[in-house]
């Protein structure tokens, strides 16, 4: 999902280690620096739209406006990314096939004809919040 594999994340390792290696030998930096990575966890808040073609094919929960005033009601939804219209700045959103968008009547049938074809077009700036969706 856009992630970096464990090789790629190795071989960065190791180059940076070497680089660190050549900077402390001339003394321009103390020889007793640590590093510690670490990533961020699966509900961090993601950045629209930056973030979002990582997660492309993964469910988002989108908490969002319909309209820019401060007083208007916050919703959220469970969506996959459709496509991003950069020169309008506008995220197209589909329903995503998870049990919270589903029938609750209809105990495990997948979203219906409607359902999947209904997309919400949200412009950038009525994203109050995106972050990966965990069952």
């Amino acid at each position: 999902y856009g992630c970096p594999s464990m090789d790629e994340l190795e071989s960065y390792n190791q180059e940076f280690k070497k680089r660190l290696d050549e900077v402390g030998a001339l003394g321009d930096i103390p020889d007793d620096l640590a590093l510690e990575v670490s990533s961020p966890g699966a509900d961090r808040v993601l950045k629209v739209p930056d973030d979002l073609n990582r997660f492309k094919e993964m469910p988002m929960r989108v908490f969002y406006t319909e309209n820019i005033e401060s007083n208007c009601l916050e919703m959220d939804g469970v969506f996959i990314l459709d496509s991003i219209e950069n020169d309008s700045e506008i995220c197209v959103w589909k329903l995503a096939d998870v049990k919270e968008n589903r029938d609750p009547t209809k105990k495990g049938k997948p979203l219906n004809r409607k359902q999947k074809d209904w997309r919400l077009r949200l412009p950038f700036n009525l994203h109050r919040m995106v972050n990966l969706y965990i069952d």
